[in-house]
This record gives structure tokens, sequence and C-alpha cells, in this order.
């Protein structure tokens, strides 16, 4: 595959301009045959300006040419990006000339692939660019650059050093078996294990934030009746989406919008109110309801403060779910809160109608969603097979740690060693990938990246 010289449009949709990039060791010789100007000889980094001309030898268009020495560009390889207009006749022509001349149409992800293949990008950070240009909130873009520079790899770097270090002494003590020789001292390595798992442990806690802000975060606004459920989602929104009415069950179907908070996309729906009705269409939409409940990373169960009475049954009913839905952040929300002020419940009081106490609701949202994880300065996994791999790790350094405990036989302490080494490798492909997992994470890729 490596010996091909793929080629493929690298920008997205109809603009002034465009660019389509091709990789390999013959991309020079290929781009020559249609350019107006010498490039043999032109240096990295440097562009030309000329004609590229089609079949005939017509001129097609005006482009900028630039190029990337062999070890020198995102794919380590000779690479030429042309810069030319955005028009798909253009574009459909440039690339058929340069296929006709021997390049190959790439495939999904193949670029960021050569990149990992030929070590200027380890997988973890290979699989952060599709993050990257997936992004659509502050925190997601935060989490995948930092990605993308190392950090995740950086720290998974340091936690298999120790892991080395562990390893070495447990196999030393294998090498003079007969002696009957301990070269590990079993406190220290206990030590050492612990504080590996710490650190594993807590990047498998982040992955509920990383996922949530990544796809950004399923809230659920639910409520009885005229609580002010769909007051409180125009209000977040800041316009009129949801109809606003004094009859009862006049939502009766899930309305989904999302809203930046604090640089987190949350994804909030408006559901039906919950009450017994025999109404067949509100019946539905209250199903509906508590199905996003358990789809939801958090429930913003709303009140009516003038209320009282409701107000003490919405507060049992937040209690039930907290208990059967740990994982989701639940807050309490008294509306109304200009006309019942002295209702002393709930998480927070606002007045959707006001606008008061939406500013605190919205950071009380952001801080529940991050919790005591700082985006800016942590790595935060966000990717499920980074996860699995994580969770595999704690498997083999808790049997580790139980064999040291009970004076297992050492080679089998190194072998569960071995496995959590194995396991962070999987992350960054430090060690070898199969061919077909390699070609499912890059196939999610944008074909041009």
């Amino acid at each position: 595959m490596n010996q091909d010289t793929i080629v493929a449009l690298a920008t997205g949709g109809t603009g002034a301009l465009s660019v389509i990039r091709i990789s390999g060791r013959e991309s020079k010789s290929i781009v020559q045959a249609y350019f107006s100007k010498n490039i043999g000889a032109m240096p990295t980094h440097s562009v030309r300006y000329g004609l590229f001309k089609d079949e005939c030898q017509e001129p097609l268009d005006e482009v900028l040419v630039t190029f990337f020495a062999h070890g020198k560009s995102f794919t380590g390889e000779e690479t030429i990006e042309i810069h030319c207009h955005g028009s798909s006749y253009i574009q459909q022509s440039i690339l058929q000339a340069l296929i006709n001349r021997g390049a190959r149409l790439a495939e999904p992800g193949e670029f960021t692939q050569r990149a990992f293949i030929n070590g200027k990008l380890d997988l973890s950070q290979a699989e952060a660019v599709a993050d990257l240009i997936a992004s659509q909130s502050k925190q997601s873009h935060v989490m995948a650059l930092n990605q993308l520079r190392g950090s995740f790899s950086h720290e998974l770097i340091s936690l298999r050093e120790k892991l080395i270090e562990f390893a070495s002494l447990i196999e030393l003590e294998l090498d003079f078996g007969e002696e009957d020789v301990a070269f590990a001292d079993r406190s220290a390595l206990i030590n050492l294990v612990n504080e590996v798992l710490v650190k594993i442990q807590r990047l498998v806690n982040s992955f509920a934030l990383g996922n949530a802000m990544k796809e950004g975060v399923p809230v659920a606004i639910v409520g009885a009746p005229n609580a002010g459920k769909s007051s409180l989602l125009n209000a977040l929104i800041g316009e009129d989406r949801a109809i606003v009415s004094e009859i009862a069950g006049t939502t009766r179907d899930v309305i989904e919008e999302t809203i930046n908070i604090n640089g987190i996309l949350f994804r909030i729906m408006d559901t039906a109110g919950i009450r017994e009705t025999t109404e067949t269409i509100e019946t539905l939409g209250i199903a509906r309801t508590q199905e996003r409940i358990v789809r939801s990373r958090m429930v913003l169960v709303i009140s009516d403060a003038a209320d009282k009475a409701q107000c003490e049954r919405d507060e049992a009913w937040v209690q039930m779910l907290q208990k059967s839905h740990p994982d989701k952040a639940i807050l309490l929300v008294l509306n109304k809160s200009d006309i019942a002020a002295n209702i002393h419940l709930g998480d927070v009081q606002i007045s959707a109608l006001t606008g008061a106490g939406i500013e605190t609701l919205t950071t009380s949202m952001s801080r529940c969603i991050q919790q005591d994880f700082d985006v800016n300065q942590e790595t935060i996994v966000s990717n499920i097979r980074h996860l699995e791999a994580l969770n595999q790790t704690l498997v083999a350094l808790n049997a580790a740690k139980y064999g040291i405990e009970h004076e297992v036989p050492a080679d089998l302490i190194a072998m569960d060693i071995r496995a959590a080494m194995r396991s962070l490798g999987n992350i960054t492909g430090e060690i070898e990938m199969d061919a077909d997992i390699l070609g499912t994470i890059f196939s999610k890729f944008c074909i041009g990246k």
C-alpha cells in the first residue's frame, strides 16, 4: 500500500478555493506532467504559482503548488498540495488527470494512516485528528488538540515505563530463581502498582466527561405539565422554540436543541409532562419522556415553585431517580421563583419568564459534567477503544497486585504485568496492530484526511 501514490480532495463542500493533496514517491513527477512551472528542484515547504493543464495541455486553472519533501510532510512521504478554485469541474478534472498519470484515489483516513505507519503520529494522536475535525465546542476541541499534541501519549509512556521497571525486577528474580534471590521489595511493588492503578482509574473515570463533551451532553427536561419545561428550553436557547401554553399537555413529542455552555455542547430535550392521562397521543409523549431519561447524561426536573405539594413530590422523585440512575447528574430546578420566592427546596431556583437564576443553572450544569476534571490541564479520555484498553489494564494490574499480596509465583505476576503493558501499548500502537483493526479505525475518517 505504501508504494502507491495517493490523491484526494482535502477540502469539502463548495467554496472559493479547494485543496487537492497527493502523497507518495511519485508525487512530483505526476504533478509535473500538468504544471507549467518546473518543480524538480523545488525545496520543501515552498510554493509555486502557475497553470495546471488538462490532458490536452490546455490551461485548466491558475493554481498554487506547495511541496513537502520526504520526511517533512504530514504523512512522512513526498507530498504536494494543489490549491485551485472551488469549481467542482476543476476539482474533478485535476483529480482525474492525476489518477490517469498513476495516482490512486485515497481511501478514508489513508493520509493519516500513512502518518501513523511512517512514525509521524502514534495511534492515539492519529485518532485525535478525526476528533479535531469533528469537534463542535471549545472543550471538545481542546481535548482533541491536547491528544494530537501528545499529552495522552506522554502520560501512557510514563505509566508504561513504571511497569517496565516493575517487570524488569520480576524478570530478574526469575533469572535467579534457583538462588532464591528477591530483587524486588514487595511493599515497594505494591506502592508502584497502586500508583499506576490510581492514574489509570482516573483516566477511566474521565471517559464519562470526555464522551459527553465529544458527542454533546444529552439533557432531558422533565416534570409535571405546566411546570415550565418549554419556557426553560426557550430561555436557555434564547428563542421561542417550544410552544408555551397554560393548557396542560401541550408538548406531545420531544423537542431537541443544542446550546454551548462554558465551551461544552449540551443537547437539550424538552419532553412531555408526566401525569396520569388517557389521551393516546399524550401517553405516547410521556413514554418517550421516560425513554429520554434513560438515554440522558443529565436530567433537569422542573417543578412549579408555586405548588409546594408538587415540589415535595418532585423532590421525592429526584431522590428516586438518583438512586436508580447513579451515573446521571440530576438537578431539581424550581421554576416561577418570581411568584413563589419562599420555597426553599431544589438545587436551583429560577424564573424562566424573567430569566432570573438561568445563569446559576447553566453554571451548575457545566460543573456537574466537568466535576473535578480540568479539561485544559489533564488528559480526558473520549475514545471507546481507549476506554476498553484501560479497563483491560486495570484487570491485569489488579491481578498483579493480588499476586504480590498473596505470594503468587513471580512468573505469573510477570504475565499480568506484561498484559497490562500490552493493553497500554494497544492505545498508542506501540505493539504490532492487526491490519483489520487499523482498517476499522481509519475507515471512520473522511476521505482526504
